[in-house]
């Protein structure tokens, strides 16, 4: 059990079925100290408009003792960079996790998915890469892994994808682990709940993990602040709300 939680979807993203307030309900009882919320880039069909992500501003920081990033799920666009957070909505983030989906950046060749992903990573935008293992977008896993140590972007062992998402992305996501072992980069855990039962839960990550002999110590989820160090370095900003966590 690991006490941060880095990609999850509210009913924002008109497939996930729970709200802000029941991931903080649910963080109480699961261990859950801090997390992130991070509805998809509203060049998804059923993402939020944009200003939805602008308004983050209004949320607290920290609500009944758990603390709240403002985030998103971006999608990766096209080859030179680009991800659907720009501008204002860069602003109000917190924490960018950014990935392919299918509507947004259709699956393509080995080269193609991998220079994509590399040139996100590049672009300083991207904090971590979601789901990377997803077999439908096969990528140069050693070269991914190498770029993303380089960016210092995290790379996701997403737990959905062992359970109801892309499946067969195990094999990937077990080469990836290992080639970020060896890469000096780090990994990020994410439960992609959809729904705030799940949240936490990375049981099948942690199984991953312990199979390829991943150090603890370049995980970002094992304590809070490890997260806000890494978010530190890589933003430059401080959240003084955060600094008992």
């Amino acid at each position: 059990m690991y006490p941060v939680d880095l990609h999850m979807h509210t009913v924002a993203s008109t497939h996930a079925y729970s709200t802000l307030r029941d991931y903080v309900q649910q963080a109480q009882t699961c261990g859950v100290k801090l997390l992130a919320i991070t509805d998809h880039g509203p060049d998804m069909a059923d993402a939020p408009h944009h200003w939805h992500f602008i308004n983050m501003r209004v949320w607290p920081r920290v609500v009944d003792g758990i603390g709240i990033l403002r985030g998103i799920e971006a999608n990766i666009k096209n080859l030179a960079g680009d991800i659907d957070c720009t501008g204002p909505m860069m602003e109000a983030m917190d924490i960018v996790v950014a990935g392919f989906h299918e509507p947004v950046f259709a699956p393509r060749d080995k080269a193609t998915n991998t220079e994509a992903m590399i040139a996100a990573m590049a672009s300083g935008n991207v904090h971590i890469i979601s789901h990377p293992g997803n077999p439908k977008y096969p990528v140069d896993i050693p070269a991914i892994a190498e770029a993303a140590a380089k960016y210092e972007v995290a790379l996701e062992l997403n737990n959905s994808s062992f359970t109801h998402s892309r499946k067969g992305s195990e094999p990937n996501c077990r080469a990836i682990a290992a080639a970020v072992r060896d890469a000096g980069g780090w990994i990020a855990c994410g439960s992609d709940s959809h729904t705030a039962f799940t949240l936490g839960n990375f049981e099948h990550c942690l199984r991953i993990m312990k199979e390829v002999d991943f150090p603890e110590e370049r995980v970002l989820n094992v304590t809070p602040r490890r997260l806000l160090d890494f978010l530190q370095r890589r933003t430059g900003t401080t959240i003084t709300e955060f600094a008992d966590l």
